[in-house]
């Protein structure tokens, strides 16, 4: 019949190579979609399609009245004056907190307990449901560490 309750080893995998960060608070690898955000806001004065940019999800609503920031810009498109940022950070260090919204002062602090790290950040208005993502960015000390979660097989 065959073993019953053994379960195979994971390989495990080798940390990349440690990378050379003067200083990890820093942005780096920068995307800004600021292009793309005009693109959606043309598009929306010219073809008059609000449900097409106006469309946060409920959750992403409800995470941006909880948890976002003020942006200190107005919405571009309802111009009410509390658009909502959401701070994003994803890496596979992180394990099961990977994926979650921070504050923008908890970066600082992030920047150095992990070797990179992205971050995502999205604007969201609770009026008119405009969500578009800004910037993201790598922030970290660049010394990798072990995947959160995961055990080492010695």
């Amino acid at each position: 019949m065959g073993s019953s309750g053994a379960t195979k080893k994971q390989p495990v995998e080798p940390l990349p190579e440690p990378e050379v960060v003067a200083d990890p608070t820093k942005p780096r690898q920068v995307v800004n979609y600021v292009m793309q955000r005009r693109a959606a806001l043309r598009g929306l004065t010219r073809n008059g399609l609000r449900d097409d940019v106006c469309d946060a999800d409920p959750m992403l609503l409800r995470t941006a009245k909880y948890h976002g920031e003020a942006a200190g810009r107005p919405c571009p498109v309802c111009r009410k004056p509390d658009l909502t940022q959401l701070t994003y950070t994803f890496s596979p260090e992180m394990g099961e907190t990977s994926g979650r919204v921070r504050s923008t002062g908890e970066l600082t602090t992030l920047a150095h307990e992990f070797g990179a790290f992205r971050v995502y950040v999205v604007e969201v208005c609770r009026h008119c449901y405009w969500n578009h993502l800004v910037v993201s960015y790598v922030l970290g000390d660049g010394n990798p560490r072990k995947l959160a979660g995961r055990r080492s097989s010695s």
